[in-house]
């Protein structure tokens, strides 16, 4: 077996989805976080100067989504072949487009706008993403609770990680939505999720 180091902040954000994948898959790993005040000293050690990084036999791997892919499809949560993979990736896709949504607020400088920007953010465009999520889970899920043929793949993974940061905001965000709400409590109840969820720290999003 592969020897893996996944390198990132101390926070959840664009790493956490790899942790999920290895806790799921029941993997060893060295997970290396780094506080904000250590990372300049680190910065040059990666190979476009940023993290998430994944380090597979000491040969480093940038962008996150690669790296999610990558552990996603080695440790058989990918769909079962390239049909079902690209279903996971059309959920995957749509994840993205709701945080590229979110990127106006989240990053606005100006207080005021920001709060604006947010909160029209949450009663808007976060049901029509949550309603498209909602339609591929029963389009895919082949009548089951996850997102593609009623397995657990990382598009579950990768909803279950952001849409916590999104409750965060807005904790009822989910209520109008009842088959995203059992997928979030199916993977919760995968026993090795529930084990990293259990001693994980409470991290930032």
């Amino acid at each position: 077996m592969p020897s893996y180091k996944l390198y990132y902040f101390n926070v959840r954000s664009r790493a956490e989805v790899s942790r999920l994948i290895f806790a799921a898959a029941g993997e060893k790993y060295e997970d290396v976080r780094y506080e904000q005040d250590e990372w300049p000293a680190h910065k040059d050690e990666m190979p476009l100067g940023q993290i998430p990084v994944l380090e597979v036999d000491g040969v480093k791997l940038p962008q996150s989504r690669t790296i999610a892919r990558y552990l996603a499809k080695q440790f058989h949560l990918a769909g079962k072949d390239n049909f079902e993979q690209a279903k996971v990736d059309a959920v995957v896709d749509t994840i993205y487009d709701l945080l590229n949504a979110f990127a106006t607020p989240f990053f606005e400088k100006d207080e005021a706008k920001k709060e604006e920007l947010t909160k029209k953010f949450l009663s808007e465009e976060l049901p029509k993403h949550l309603q498209n999520f909602e339609t591929l889970g029963k389009l895919y899920g082949n009548g089951g609770h996850f997102f593609v043929d009623n397995q657990l793949t990382w598009a579950d993974l990768l909803f279950y990680n952001y849409i916590q940061s999104f409750m965060e905001f807005k904790a009822d965000c989910l209520n109008n939505f009842p088959w995203l709400q059992q997928n979030r409590a199916e993977v919760e109840k995968q026993p090795k999720i529930a084990e990293y969820l259990k001693n994980r720290p409470n991290l930032q999003f």
